[in-house]
């Protein structure tokens, strides 16, 4: 309730603003002057987000395929001034995000989490964050998503308040608006996977062959047990679960 009272009264209070920001998109960019994307909210339901548009639509012919290329000087002052990212206020009036909260990405990015960073989408993404205040687009992919989680572990009124003010720091200080070598931030491919746990590692079966240990999967059927006519024997032996 209370994200729903503070949207609708900085929608009231910023309308003339808003307005502005549409006149100089429509006249600098065209027409829609705002954009719109399909994002992943709370428990991974998409809805449509809205913003001002800060690209040209990619034009091949005319050498726009990058966002690099895209990007206006008009966007990046936008981007600069997050005055891109008023008209999602109206989201949090629809009830599709809050003020505060892990920030919505792509539906794709959704098979791309580990058990872990999936716990963003236990709460309604927002328009600010803590990662958002911590670096913003300067964090790589993990120190978002671990400031997200504890977010969801953490969150409280008076973190949220907290947030907020603090974001209202970090857009005037213009802090994080891109990551380092690109015009905004790069796509998420997923987290690399880790060594495995050592309770893992203890189940696997190797085949080693002359001292050189062959990893082997049980479930593929036995051990093979074929020699090549003429070779010499070699030393088999089979290791589990690291040890010979």
């Amino acid at each position: 309730m209370l994200d729903l009272v503070v949207a609708l009264l900085l929608i009231v209070l910023l309308a003339p603003v808003m307005v502005a920001v549409a006149l100089l998109v429509a006249a600098g960019l065209g027409r829609p002057a705002l954009f719109r994307q399909c994002r992943s909210g709370r428990h991974g339901e998409p809805f449509e987000l809205v913003k001002f548009r800060t690209m040209r639509p990619p034009d091949l012919r005319r050498g726009l395929v990058s966002d690099a290329d895209r990007l206006t000087p008009l966007g990046r002052w936008l981007r600069s001034t997050s005055l891109d990212e008023l008209p999602t206020l109206w989201n949090v009036l629809r009830g599709d995000m809050s003020l505060v909260g892990p920030r919505p990405l792509l539906p794709e990015y959704l098979p791309r989490y580990s058990t872990r960073q999936a716990r963003r989408h236990e709460v309604r993404p927002g328009v600010t964050g803590l990662a958002q205040v911590h670096g913003r687009n300067q964090l790589s992919w993990k120190e978002k998503f671990d400031l997200d989680v504890e977010y969801v572990d953490t969150r409280t009124l008076r973190m949220d308040v907290s947030i907020l003010a603090a974001t209202v720091r970090t857009v005037l200080h213009r802090e994080g608006i891109s990551a380092a070598g690109v015009a905004t931030a790069p796509a998420f491919l997923g987290t690399p996977p880790g060594p495995m746990p050592p309770t893992e590692a203890a189940t696997q079966t190797a085949l080693v062959v002359d001292g050189v240990a062959l990893p082997v999967d049980p479930s593929e059927g036995p051990l093979p047990q074929t020699r090549i006519a003429g070779a010499t024997t070699p030393r088999v032996t089979v290791r589990q679960g690291g040890r010979r």
